[in-house]
């Protein structure tokens, strides 16, 4: 059962000495736990979530927009015998403490009985927390952020045949978070995070297209330049100018790096213990199947340097590792947390995320399917006729059947090359027999969440004229 969030007066660090200091917190989160155990809980968690933010948009070199953001919020988790109920906050002030403690007991000792809540096994807990490189100390101002804004669009009209900016951004932030239990652990962690993107336009009225680029890294000095994120994004968007329409066929299709994470995606939202409990996973009966090729691995690494999402503990104080999803081709795992590894009989991997208002529930990390041996170019030599995608628009997937159908935009691949720019299609399949006739290039770039390098599949449906 979860409380609304209760609302008090803000409470947010003010100078850049404060944003890396997370002592404040940390004592919150145990005074809440105690509090908690006080008023009659048989067990609790706190989590304090830090968020600072601050951006820029810029069009036609002057600033659009600049926002700035800080707070910190608080959630506490009780239970009571099987019985839990998580309520959050972002302000403590002197007694708010206990009455917030009395709240959730009282929520829990109502709430419905369910056998599978409770915090995670002590002996799962991490002790050891090694230094992932994940803090920038140089907070950047609102003028450097403008200065990189800036930039990045000048380099995107500077490229022949862009027309109009569509916009360009820059953006900075601290997050973290601090996690205390009533059995022991406490643990925190702070991520910088850094951001440029340009959105180029060719064209005008009803022949007007679009592309883009952005880079994100939790270091500013692991940031494309602007420069070539604005040139980048103009190349895109000129390359995408008088698209035709391809009549409906079924060839073999590429995805480009930038949308192939997203077949990655798919699956690991079907290998979500949730879903597997819930029997909504067209997955839901193929552990230890051979899904892919023998080549295909699949990792999840949340222990990677700079990594976007890397930690060294997860959501319930669990510690993490770097796992193989998929292993030569074969699905290996379950995403699980606690809970839902009690429903499926398992032990948790460790996935377990969380916000303060909600109670824990299993996601990935850092994940990457590796790479190849063939160039790109090498992968596609062999096609007569095919497509390479380079943008997918909705949502048309069902988790539960595996059904796969999404509109997009990208290449005409004719004779190993691609030739014009096509639009207005749509490409559909089935994952399963996607992922079966799956292989992948040498272009393998950690530069998201989720990556991949260009993917090859074949026999895929194109709907088009």
């Amino acid at each position: 059962m979860n409380a609304s969030p209760h609302t008090l007066s803000a409470n947010t660090p003010s100078t850049s000495s404060d944003l890396f200091d997370q002592s404040a917190l940390c004592e919150l989160a145990q005074r809440l736990v105690d509090a908690a155990k006080r008023a009659g809980a048989d067990a609790a968690d706190a989590v304090a979530v830090r968020s600072v933010s601050q951006s820029v948009e810029v069009r036609d070199g002057r600033v659009e927009e600049s926002e700035r953001s800080e707070s910190d919020d608080v959630g506490l988790r009780v239970l009571v015998g099987r019985r839990q109920a998580v309520v959050s906050t972002n302000d403590i002030h002197g007694d708010n403490a206990a009455q917030l403690a009395e709240r959730a007991v009282a929520m829990a000792r109502v709430a419905p009985d369910d056998k599978y809540v409770g915090l995670a096994d002590p002996a799962l807990l991490a002790r050891d927390f090694p230094d992932l490189d994940l803090l920038d100390s140089a907070v950047p101002t609102t003028a450097e952020l403008e200065r990189r804004a800036i930039a990045a669009e000048a380099a995107a009209l500077a490229v022949k045949g862009v027309s109009k900016s569509g916009s360009a951004s820059a953006s900075s932030g601290i997050g973290g978070m601090v996690l205390v239990t009533s059995t022991g652990f406490h643990g925190s962690y702070l991520r910088s995070s850094h951001g440029v993107s340009m959105t180029a336009i060719v064209g005008d009225g009803t022949t007007m297209e679009r592309d883009y680029d952005y880079s994100s890294a939790p270091h500013a000095a692991d940031l494309d330049s602007p420069d070539k994120v604005g040139r980048t994004a103009g190349e895109r968007a000129v390359a995408r100018a008088n698209p035709r329409k391809v009549a409906t066929c079924k060839v073999p299709v590429l995805f480009d790096p930038r949308v192939a994470g997203s077949l990655i995606s798919h699956l690991i939202n079907a290998a979500n213990g949730a879903s597997i409990a819930r029997k909504t996973s067209f997955l839901k009966d193929r552990l230890g199947e051979r899904l892919f090729d023998n080549d295909i691995r699949i990792i999840d690494d949340p222990l990677r340097k700079r990594g976007l999402r890397s930690q060294t503990f997860d959501a319930e104080g669990v510690a993490v590792e770097r796992r193989a999803i998929v292993e030569d081709g074969v699905l290996t795992t379950w995403l699980l947390d606690s809970a839902t590894a009690r429903e499926l009989g398992l032990s948790t991997t460790g996935h377990a995320h969380r916000g303060v208002s909600s109670s824990p529930s299993p996601g990935p990390y850092n994940l990457h399917l590796e790479g190849g041996t063939v160039t790109p170019a090498e992968l596609m030599s062999d096609i007569k006729e095919g497509f390479y995608v380079t943008d997918l628009i909705g949502s048309g997937v069902n988790g539960v059947t595996g059904d796969y159908s999404r509109g997009a935009a990208g290449f005409w691949i004719e004779n190993g090359e691609c030739t014009y720019a096509v639009s207005e299609v749509t490409i559909a399949g089935h994952l399963i027999e996607m992922y079966k006739h799956l292989s992948a290039a040498n272009d393998l770039e950690f530069r998201h969440g989720t990556n991949a390098p260009t993917l090859r599949i074949e026999g895929l449906t194109i709907a088009g004229r």
